[in-house]
């Protein structure tokens, strides 16, 4: 496929190529893990269509213990138009498809798709031979990286797997330095988003050697309750278990993760995910500090067709800022952070409001909706 470039009416160019972690990517899309990467055929379909790369589904070593439910989704619908679904739960495991019959169709894909790029998410309990024998065997089929998922949020913790792993910043630089010892292709670790920091445990996936980061995972959720039955949903034999929430509703708290990492570890390589429907929404993710984006959920709704659709949204963020490329986007955004001190004083100083304006006493008088109005940034 041709490399992504954007000339209207012979002015500016852009292109959609990028470089991150050493990986060369044709734009800076990858279907997030999970069932957009669900197999061989599925990964196939997604690089002729134009994906920049694909996440595969999460594998462990012993896909016996992966046993799946149906219901397995939530969808929460918007109350005036039940057509658009705000978020997405679901309670839905790894990979149940036996180890070997993954090997063999990275070892395909990677034959048949040489300048694509794959990367393997791996899952594992909680001990170092396990880890070590997965990235040893998955990394010899040619895949270009791997994806430690430490935050799955009912990624069977009681088998001390996903979340339980990447909430406790100690085990997670464990994990992944043992990941580092033997993988000889970049290490992308995972994030949680429940967590109270997300710098602690990112800084100690950094430490321990991973190359970048990859962040938001779902947000545990209750989707909610059938009111005709008092069953929470989704329902499975009348009952159920949190899960893993997506989609367009949790895009601004997966801002902020990306915005709080990038921070934090300037120059950090993130692969920003959580909400992506667009590419104005995949730009604000490289705006503020991401270097390439996942799309799961937003792919789910819409279809694989979709990447064309991002792919020029997002190239015309770039020449509407005279851009040539990705990285100049990236962090864009982050030097306009500051304290809450800070933006009083810089309103003080440039005396942009009314004396008084910004009381309290002088801000509400009753007409909630209204003033709320006068204080919305548009």
């Amino acid at each position: 496929m041709p490399t992504l470039l954007f000339q209207p009416r012979g002015h500016h160019v852009a292109s959609l190529k990028t470089k991150v972690t050493g990986i060369d990517f044709e734009n800076p899309y990858l279907l997030g893990s999970g069932p957009p990467g669900t197999n061989a055929k599925v990964i196939a379909k997604s690089f002729d269509l134009g994906w920049g790369g694909v996440v595969g589904k999460t594998i462990s070593l012993d896909a016996s213990k992966v046993v799946n439910t149906a219901p397995r989704y939530g969808k929460l619908k918007d109350k005036t138009n039940p057509d658009i679904v705000v978020g997405f739960e679901n309670i839905e495991l790894i990979s149940d498809r036996p180890y070997a019959t993954w090997l063999d169709e990275f070892r395909q894909l990677k034959k048949q798709y040489k300048n694509r790029v794959l990367v393997a998410s791996i899952m594992e309990e909680y001990r170092k031979d396990a880890w070590q024998t997965i990235v040893r065997e998955v990394q010899e089929t040619g895949v270009d990286a791997f994806e430690l998922n430490l935050s799955c949020p009912h990624g069977l913790p009681e088998r001390k797997m996903g979340m339980a792993m990447g909430e406790d910043p100690s085990i997670c630089e464990e994990v992944v330095g043992w990941v580092r010892e033997v993988s000889k292709i970049p290490v992308w670790a995972k994030m949680t988003p429940n967590v109270g920091d997300p710098k602690v445990p990112a800084k100690a996936a950094l430490k321990a050697g991973a190359h970048g980061i990859s962040t938001i995972n779902t947000i545990l959720s209750v989707v909610g309750v059938d009111l005709r039955t008092l069953r929470p949903m989704p329902t499975v034999e009348g009952y159920t278990v949190p899960g893993g929430y997506s989609g367009q509703a949790v895009r601004p708290i997966a801002l902020r993760h990306v915005m709080e990492i990038a921070r934090a570890v300037p120059g950090v390589a993130i692969s920003g995910m959580g909400g992506i429907e667009t590419g104005f929404d995949a730009a604000q993710f490289f705006a503020l500090g991401a270097s390439t984006v996942q799309v799961c959920t937003g792919a789910m709704l819409q279809g694989y067709e979709c990447i064309n659709k991002l792919n020029e949204e997002l190239l015309k963020v770039l020449v509407d800022h005279k851009l040539e490329n990705i990285s100049q986007l990236v962090g864009k955004s982050l030097p306009y952070f500051s304290t809450h001190f800070d933006l009083v004083e810089r309103q003080r100083a440039a005396k942009a409001a009314r004396t008084g304006a910004n009381k309290d006493a002088e801000t509400w008088k009753g007409e909630i909706k209204r003033e709320t109005d006068s204080l919305t940034s548009v």
